[in-house]
C-alpha cells in the first residue's frame, strides 16, 4: 500500500496533571528527517520520541511539536528550607532588636533568599509513558492518513498505467502496416538504384532501416515495466524510491521508441507515453 510523505495529525488528552497536545506534519523529502520541539522540562524525551517516529515512518521531513498546559503545581512542586527559614528569622529578630522595629525581614525576602525555597524537578516517571502513548496515537493517525493519500495517488497510476497499456496496444497494431509501407517504399526506391550500384553497401542500408524499424523489444520492455508497477503497488513496504526508479526506465523506453517512429502516430503515442509517465512521476515524488 503506498503512503504519501504530506500528512498532519493532532492529539489531545487531557488528566489530572493538565492537558497534552501533540501535534505531528510530515512534508516529503528524500530520507527520514525528524525535528522534535518538546518544553524544556522534558528534553529528555526527545531520543525517545525519535525512535517512535523512526519505527512508525521510514521517509520524509517530520515535524513534532508537544505543547503541555499543566493544571497548578502538577508537574513541578516548590519545597520550603525550614531550618534556613527558622535560622533567617532568628537572625532578623536579633536586628529588630537592636535595630529597632520595622527592620525585619519580610515575606517577599525570605522567599528570594538563596536555598530558601527550591523548585522539585518534575517527576517525569508519572507523565512519561502518558506522553509517549500521545506520540504513538498521533503517529497512528498520520499513517492512516499517508495511506489514505496514497491510496487515492494508487489509483491514479493504475489509471495512468491502463492508458500506457492502450498506447502499447495501439503501437503493435499499427505495426504490420506501418511496416508494409515502409516495404512498399523500399521498393519503389530500389527500382530506381542503377543496376551497377554496390549490392554490399545496399545491404548495409537495409539492416540499418530494419533495425531502426524494430521496435518489439522497446514495446516488450514498456509492458514488463508496466507489470512490474502493478505488482510494487501491492507490496505492503515503502516502495516510492522503486516507483520513481521504474519512472526512469519507463522514460527511456519511450524515448527510444520516439527516436525510431515511422510514422506520425507512433510519434504521438511515444509522446503520450511520456506525457503519462511524467504525471507518475509527479506523483510519486511524494510517496513513503
Amino acid at each position: 500500500m503506498l503512503r504519501s510523505m504530506t500528512a498532519f495529525a493532532r492529539q489531545e488528552q487531557s488528566s489530572a496533571w493538565g492537558t497534552m497536545i501533540w501535534e505531528v506534519r510530515s512534508v516529503n523529502h528524500r530520507y527520514l528527517e525528524a525535528s522534535i520541539r518538546l518544553p524544556e522540562t522534558l528534553r529528555s524525551l526527545e531520543s525517545l520520541a525519535r525512535e517512535r517516529i523512526a519505527a512508525m515512518l521510514s521517509r520524509g521531513k517530520v515535524e513534532g511539536t508537544l505543547k503541555l498546559q499543566t493544571a497548578g503545581a502538577a508537574l513541578t512542586a516548590i519545597t520550603l528550607n525550614q531550618p534556613l527559614v527558622e535560622r533567617l528569622l532568628e537572625v532578623a529578630g536579633e536586628l529588630e532588636h537592636m535595630m529597632g522595629p520595622g527592620t525585619g525581614l519580610r515575606l517577599a525576602d525570605v522567599l528570594r533568599w538563596p536555598g530558601a525555597v527550591s523548585e522539585a524537578e518534575p517527576n517525569l516517571d508519572e507523565i512519561k509513558q502518558t506522553l509517549l502513548d500521545g506520540l504513538d496515537a498521533a503517529l497512528a493517525e498520520l499513517v492512516v492518513t499517508r495511506e489514505r493519500e496514497g491510496q487515492r495517488t494508487t489509483e491514479m497510476i493504475r489509471q495512468r498505467c491502463t492508458a500506457m497499456r492502450e498506447q502499447v496496444k495501439q503501437v503493435r497494431a499499427r505495426r504490420p502496416e506501418v511496416l508494409a509501407r515502409w516495404r512498399d517504399k523500399l521498393l519503389g526506391r530500389l527500382a530506381e538504384i542503377p543496376a551497377d550500384a554496390d549490392p554490399g553497401r545496399l545491404e548495409q542500408e537495409l539492416v540499418l532501416i530494419a533495425q531502426r524499424l524494430d521496435v518489439d523489444e522497446e514495446l516488450d520492455r514498456l509492458e514488463t515495466h508496466l507489470d512490474e508497477i502493478e505488482a510494487v503497488l501491492e507490496r505492503t513496504e515503502p516502495v516510492g524510491r522503486r516507483l520513481d526508479f521504474l519512472m526512469q526506465e519507463l522514460n527511456r523506453e519511450a524515448n527510444t521508441l520516439s527516436s525510431k517512429s515511422a510514422d506520425a502516430d507512433t510519434t504521438r503515442s511515444a509522446i503520450e507515453l511520456k506525457v503519462l509517465i511524467e504525471q507518475i512521476r509527479e506523483q510519486i515524488q511524494n510517496i513513503e
